[in-house]
């Protein structure tokens, strides 16, 4: 869990979701438009993305909250972020759009918070850098602007 302070105002903006997993942790997000592939498009001893044409290909999404559509590609999905969780370079929870097993079960064998099916895209929401609140217990997302 993250030791930075919650910020002392209002969030900037509010967003409902469906429960994965549960859990709360405070954290950076990191946020992409595109999906992600675990088998070859993750470093899981980095925990950065290596895929060569992805937005975020040489980015660490390691101590962060991943904000993105969803999974894609085989079921290593998961075990590749499993093994993130290993090496200690997970995120500190996933938000995703589009429900897959591929997604679901990766947001289990992370065992972070986890949200999807939600009211307001986080998306076009939520931007990179941008402190965000996670409560996946009760499908609450908060959201401080960055800077």
């Amino acid at each position: 869990m993250s030791t930075a302070p919650q910020p002392a105002r209002e969030p900037d903006y509010v967003i409902h979701g469906r429960c994965v997993v549960p859990g709360v942790i405070e954290g950076e997000a990191l946020v992409t438009r595109h999906t992600i592939s675990g088998w070859g498009g993750v470093n899981p001893m980095k925990g950065t993305v290596i895929e060569s044409r992805h937005e975020l290909n040489g980015t660490s999404f390691a101590g962060k909250i991943l904000v993105f559509p969803g999974a894609k590609g085989s079921s290593g999905w998961s075990s590749i972020f499993h093994m993130t969780r290993l090496a200690g370079t997970a995120p500190l929870a996933l938000l995703f759009n589009v429900t897959t097993t591929k997604a679901a079960l990766g947001a289990v064998v992370l065992r972070v918070p986890s949200m999807t099916d939600f009211d307001r895209d986080p998306l076009t929401l939520a931007r990179n850098g941008d402190w965000l609140r996670v409560d996946a217990t009760l499908g609450r997302v908060e959201g401080w602007r960055a800077g």
